[in-house]
């Protein structure tokens, strides 16, 4: 009775690590590759990008946009569960780490600055969804890569700016 247990309980411990193996294993053939998805990514930079700050200023709900940024203005610029960010004009200086700064894409040296200066971009499929994968992986980019987004403005009732963006370049 003790070996047929002990047969069943091993039996048992391998199934069962077996079958942890294949879901582990499926799980990573979901995964990112590590290559950025090159629906969302332009070839070549648009033309006519506005620095930040000047989008905020000149740029109406609704409008075709094409914006120039780095990515950052707080220490998480990346929002989670979604391929979107937040970008600063590049007139304004980040903070370099020599300065003490560990996280220099939260602008900590310039926070006045950035809040007239800074717009979140929101990746969207062709029906206008957001798109629910990691920006990082998505576009291949990080805290300050510098971009040019091209999209949709919208602005909030506060006058923020996002860009339900289509096409994302990636400069450096």
């Amino acid at each position: 009775m003790k070996k047929e247990f002990f047969s069943l309980f091993g039996f048992a411990t391998l199934s069962a690590t077996l079958l942890i193996g294949c879901a582990e294993q499926s799980g990573n053939s979901t995964a990112s590759s590590g290559k950025p998805d090159s629906t969302y990514l332009a070839n070549t930079e648009p033309q006519g990008a506005l620095p930040v700050g000047e989008a905020r200023e000149s740029s109406q709900d609704k409008q075709d946009i094409v914006l120039v940024g780095r990515i950052g203005g707080s220490s998480k610029p990346f929002i989670d569960g979604l391929a979107a960010f937040t970008i600063v004009d590049p007139k304004v200086p980040y903070c370099s780490e020599d300065e003490g700064c560990p996280t220099p894409w939260d602008y900590c040296c310039e926070q006045n600055q950035v809040k007239e200066n800074i717009a979140t971009v929101k990746v969207v499929n062709t029906k206008g969804q957001p798109v629910s994968q990691d920006a990082r992986e998505l576009l291949g980019v990080k805290e300050l890569s510098m971009v040019v987004v091209h999209g949709t403005a919208q602005r909030d009732d506060d006058g923020n700016l996002s860009v339900l963006a289509d096409k994302i370049y990636v400069k450096e």
